[in-house]
C-alpha cells in the first residue's frame, strides 16, 4: 500500500469513527480523542487532515451530502413513471440510512446546524422530490386537482418525520414501514391511468445496494492493499499527501 493509499484509508477511517461518535453522543459531547482511537490512529494523525473538531463534522456533513446525492440522482434522471421512480427512490435513501452510519450522523450534525456552517442537506431531497413530482404532472400521472407544490409538502413532511424517528428506532426505516406510507398516499396521488401499475413497496429487489455504497461508509476498500474504494476516493478528494 502506497503512504497516500494509508492517508486515504486513515482519512476514511476518522470520518467514520467521528460519524459514530457524532451520531451516537452529538457535537459537543464528541471529542477528538475518542474520535482518533475508534478510529485506531493517534492524535497526531488526527490532526494532520483535521484542524479541529468543526473540521472533521464538516467532512461527515460533506460525504453524508455526496452519498444523498448519489442515491438519488438514477432515479431523477431515470425513465419510467416518474411516481414509481419517487416511491423507489424513498425505499433506497431508507436503505442508505440503514447502512451508512456517516449519512445519518450527516443529517443529525446539519440539524443542529453546528459550527454555524450552510450546507443544507435536506436540499437534495427537496430538489428530488419536487422534481419527480413536476415530472409526473408533466407526464399526466397525477390525479385531478393533485398539484407538484403541495404534494412536495407532503411527501418531504412524511419522509423527514420517517428519518427523525429512525434515531430512536430504526424499524421505521423498514421496508413496511415506507411500504405502508405509499399505501395510503398513491390512491390519493395516482391518476387512475395509473391504478394498479405503482409498487408501494418499491420495484427494485429488496438485496440492491443504496446508491452511495462505495462512500464514506467505509468497508468498500475492496480487495488488495488498494482497493477500487480507496482509489475512488483519493480521487474524489484529490489528494496529494506525503
Amino acid at each position: 500500500m502506497t503512504k497516500q493509499d494509508r492517508a486515504v484509508r486513515t482519512r476514511l477511517a476518522l470520518i467514520r469513527s467521528a460519524a459514530e461518535q457524532f451520531e451516537a453522543r452529538g457535537f459537543v459531547r464528541a471529542s477528538l480523542a475518542e474520535i482518533s482511537a475508534g478510529a485506531g490512529v493517534s492524535s497526531g494523525a488526527l490532526h494532520f487532515h483535521f484542524a479541529n473538531k468543526a473540521a472533521v463534522a464538516e467532512a461527515v456533513e460533506h460525504a453524508a451530502e455526496q452519498a444523498l446525492r448519489e442515491a438519488a440522482a438514477g432515479h431523477r434522471d431515470g425513465d419510467g413513471s416518474a411516481l414509481q421512480r419517487l416511491v423507489d427512490v424513498t425505499h433506497r435513501v431508507a436503505r442508505l440510512l440503514c447502512a451508512d452510519v456517516v449519512v445519518r450522523a450527516g443529517l443529525r450534525l446539519n440539524a443542529e446546524q453546528v459550527a454555524g456552517r450552510v450546507r443544507d442537506l435536506r436540499r437534495e431531497w427537496r430538489e428530488c422530490v419536487q422534481g419527480l413530482l413536476a415530472e409526473a404532472e408533466h407526464g399526466g400521472e397525477l390525479a385531478a386537482g393533485v398539484t407538484p407544490q403541495r404534494t412536495s409538502a407532503v411527501v418531504l413532511a412524511a419522509t423527514t418525520g420517517i428519518e427523525v424517528l429512525a434515531r430512536e428506532d430504526d424499524g421505521w426505516l423498514a421496508r413496511p414501514s415506507l411500504t405502508d406510507l405509499w399505501q395510503l398516499l398513491l390512491p390519493c396521488l395516482a391518476a387512475p391511468c395509473l391504478a394498479g401499475t405503482l409498487d408501494p413497496a418499491g420495484s427494485e429487489a429488496v438485496g440492491s445496494g443504496p446508491a452511495g455504497s462505495g462512500s464514506v461508509g467505509i468497508g468498500s476498500a475492496g480487495s488488495g492493499p488498494a482497493g477500487p474504494g480507496v482509489q475512488a476516493e483519493a480521487g474524489r478528494l484529490g489528494l496529494a499527501l506525503r
